[in-house]
């Protein structure tokens, strides 16, 4: 894992770059959230293909989960990716979660640092 930071009218953004799976448990989550809050940054890009398939399926809870963490730790996350693919109930889910600004996807690395530096 490899995280780039990116120096932002509104404070640092830290994109986090790896290969594979990053984020599978909740715990996986938090431990992500304390090395990027170790680089004063309070705001996390994350690429859809670094969190586990059980996050895009509704069903499971783990996004609830997770992003319940994210609001706890005051710790802001982008979602970067293709969603298309996914289900009418996440595509739904993803709508809600964009009218916001803790946590929200995007279909490019550009996209999100344009949201976090408007918020």
């Amino acid at each position: 894992m490899y995280i780039k930071l990116h120096q932002c009218a509104k404070g640092i953004i830290a994109e986090v770059l790896c290969d594979g799976i990053l984020i599978k448990t909740t715990q996986d989550a938090l431990d992500l959230m304390a090395d990027v809050d170790s680089r004063d940054s309070k705001k996390i890009i994350l690429y859809k293909e670094n969190i586990s398939p059980d996050f895009f399926n509704l069903i499971t809870g783990l996004a609830g989960e997770i992003l319940q963490k994210f609001v706890n730790y005051r710790i802001k996350l982008a979602v970067v990716g293709d969603f298309s693919k996914l289900s009418k109930n996440f595509n739904a889910f993803i709508v809600e979660c964009n009218r916001g600004s803790q946590f929200f996807f995007a279909a490019s690395l550009e996209e999100a640092i344009k949201k976090y530096d408007s918020n």
